[in-house]
């Protein structure tokens, strides 16, 4: 969950300002977190509130407090326009979105899953109050999946194998693309180019490096991608606690809970 907060923070100051190299430094007094954070912090907070009791609780409308509180908390950080309405109007329904928003907020349902089906489900209760259009869930999905099968420990191989099958074609790779790709917000054309940057990379740093060097919406392509380079490689220390500076306590404070939650101490 970590790991896709930092891929925000890095990629936050070459979202409208594309690099298309591996080489740039990693953070710096341009960089912050944007709405991937907050939603993702949103999406953790509820997990926090629901898996204790999940016979007696309603995920989805446990998402949508939260969405609604983190969005008010941390506002003008870069939200969608239609999520950007949907808070403020505090509306109940989902608006068939396909946006990328769906995918980048999900990585704390691949952490606390114990399961492969259960990852599934839990991606589909956070995703479909607002994007439950059928390229929104998938993408959300795609990502929950990839997490919880690097979290077992899962070759790349057979990550790649079970995303094809299930998902994406995968069938390019970041050379074929960079020189092209651009700008896009849609689950369709995102989520499978922050997957191949995983499967591409050596190491978290080098997944997120990865991401960021095609282009695209790059806070968002690196979320993605160092939500599942991390449950596959972890996090350096030096990485960790340098994200943590942009963070104010109150964020802090969620992901040492949630961190605490799956990972509890014997």
């Amino acid at each position: 969950m970590l790991g896709a907060i930092i891929g925000d923070i890095v990629g936050s100051k070459y979202e409208f300002n594309n690099i298309k190299t591996k080489e740039f430094e990693l953070f710096d007094k341009d960089c912050f977190f944007t709405d991937d954070s907050v939603m993702t912090l949103a999406v953790a907070k509820s997990l926090l509130e629901y898996c204790p009791n999940p016979s007696e609780l309603d995920l989805n409308q446990i998402a949508i407090k939260n969405m609604y509180s983190f969005g008010k908390k941390y506002p003008n950080r870069g939200y969608g326009g239609r999520f950007a309405m949907w808070l403020i109007r505090e509306e109940t329904k989902p608006y068939n979105s396909f946006g990328n928003g769906a995918a980048m907020r999900v990585s704390a349902c691949g952490f606390a899953a114990k399961s492969l089906n259960e990852a599934k489900e839990l991606s589909k209760k956070v995703t479909e109050v607002t994007h439950n259009h059928p390229e929104g869930l998938k993408g959300a999905e795609a990502t929950a999946v990839a997490i919880y099968m690097a979290k077992i420990g899962l070759s790349k191989l057979e990550i790649k194998k079970y995303i094809r099958k299930h998902y994406y074609k995968l069938d390019f790779t970041l050379d074929d693309i960079r020189a092209t790709y651009e700008f896009n917000e849609t689950c369709q054309d995102t989520v499978p180019q922050a997957i191949e940057a995983f499967l591409e990379s050596e190491s978290f740093e080098d997944a997120i490096r990865n991401a960021i060097s095609i282009g695209g919406d790059s806070d968002t392509l690196a979320a993605i991608t160092g939500s599942i380079a991390e449950a596959y490689y972890g996090i350096p220390k030096k990485i960790q606690k340098k994200a943590l500076s942009y963070l104010d306590s109150y964020q802090k404070e969620i992901i040492k809970d949630f961190y605490q939650m799956i990972y509890p101490k014997n």
